[in-house]
Parts: structure tokens; sequence; C-alpha cells
């Protein structure tokens, strides 16, 4: 579903009472009429975010889907400018939880993580993590939390994942845009990190490994364009306001 889009023709505007569960309705709900999905099996229900007032028709991104028990799938669709992830979507259908059960499946995922540096030895190191689901070296990273700013959740998952506290250099924050498997839309954003604390100790059941190491042999590690790219920017705005010297 990455990718489509749908037309909705609203059938339960904001503020319609559910005929079968008795609730307000705090969002649009209608039927799949057009876009770039196949409606030739059934019919296909969906919830509009991003929409605070009624409205009888919709244009708008799949950015969720979710499943019933039965089967039956309800699509969560939204204005192509926003994007909303798992926790945001959550909060606005969470509702339904108290009328039936359901999985929600999310396109777009967004996570804040950190470029770590310290000296050993006087010389400047990085830290690299290896993810035992993704198998190569990058940076400590995760999903933001409900409640989190982009910061807070870089702060937590590096304590996290390596035990290490960090102090977020202010000026500089990279972004990373890329797709899983052409499934899920993904949006990365990083730090850069003076470590607080030396001991290392690494979330087991995530990490499978880690490494300080200097800038050229981080560069030479890193297997993604996008990282190299983000650590060159990060090394080059630390050296240029003198963090590295420190």
């Amino acid at each position: 579903m990455l990718g489509k889009h749908a037309r909705i023709k609203v059938c339960r505007a904001v503020g319609d009472t559910d005929p079968e569960y008795g609730f307000t309705y705090p969002l649009n709900y209608g039927m799949a009429v057009g876009g770039n999905i196949d409606l030739s099996e059934r019919k296909i229900g969906a919830f509009i975010l991003g929409i605070t007032h009624p409205v009888r028709e919709f244009d708008g991104r799949i950015i969720g889907v979710l499943t019933k028990k039965t089967g039956e799938k309800i699509l969560v669709v939204a204005p192509k400018s926003k994007h909303l992830i798992n926790h945001e979507i959550e909060e606005q259908i969470g509702f339904l939880k108290q009328y039936f059960s359901y999985k929600l499946d999310c396109y777009y995922e967004r996570s804040c993580g950190a470029i770590v540096f310290r000296k050993v030895d006087g010389v400047v190191r990085y830290l690299l993590i290896k993810n035992r689901r993704s198998t190569h070296w990058s940076f400590p990273k995760g999903h933001i939390e409900q409640g989190e700013t982009d910061e807070q959740t870089a702060l937590r998952e590096v304590k996290e994942e390596t035990g290490i506290d960090i102090e977020i250099i202010k000026g500089f924050k990279g972004k990373s845009d890329y797709s899983i498997q052409g499934k899920i839309e993904k949006t990365v954003y990083i730090f850069a990190a003076k470590a607080l604390s030396t001991a290392t100790k690494i979330q087991v059941e995530e990490i499978e490994d880690y490494k300080w190491i200097d800038y050229r042999s981080a560069m030479k590690s890193l297997r993604f364009d996008n990282d190299r790219s983000i650590l060159w920017r990060a090394h080059s705005f630390l050296k240029k306001n003198g963090y590295l010297k420190q």
C-alpha cells in the first residue's frame, strides 16, 4: 500500500453517530471509491486523519491499514503532506479499541539517533553499532515514542542501546529518507552528540556489537551513502565549530 492514494466518499462525518456501536465520530469515515488501489472485489472503509471538520469527499494518501479479527480491512488516509507514524495514528483512532480489536500496519516510520564522539588517547573516535536485524554498522537510533521530541528520542535510544549518556550539540541535525523493501517509508534524524560517560554496555537483545573508531575508519565501515553523508556533514560541523579540539 506504500505510495497508494484513495478517494473517499464520506458516509459518517465528524459529529455523526455510529448506528452499530453508538459512538460519535471524531473522524470522517467513508468508503473508498477511487484512487490507485484495487476496488474490484469488495468495499473498503476508510478513516480520514488530518481533517477536523466534516467533509463529504476526500482525496488523500494511504498511511496505514487496520485489520480486524474478522479479516476486514479499513484504510487510514491523510492529506498528502502528512506522513503520520504509528503512535500519531493510534492517538486518533485508539477510541476504536472500546468496540473491536484490530492490528495497525503503518507505512511511515520516524527514528532518531546520534553520531556520538569522544576522545580516546587524544584521538576523536565515533561510536558505531551493529544491529542484530540489519547486521551492518550504523549509528545508535530508534523509533520515536508518544510524547517525545526528536532530541529526547535520540537521548533515550543511545542510552538504551549503548548505556552511554550524551549531550546533544546544538546546530546540527542530519536527515535520511529511505524505503524498507518498498513497503515502509522511513525518515531518520541524526544529531551530533558528545559522550558524557565512557563505559559502553550494549543492549544485547538488539545490538550485536559496537566499536569506537576514528573518522576515516568510520567512513569505511558505514555501508550506506546516506550514513556516510551524515557523518561527513557532522564531522565537518564539529571540526568547524571547535568541538573536536576540546
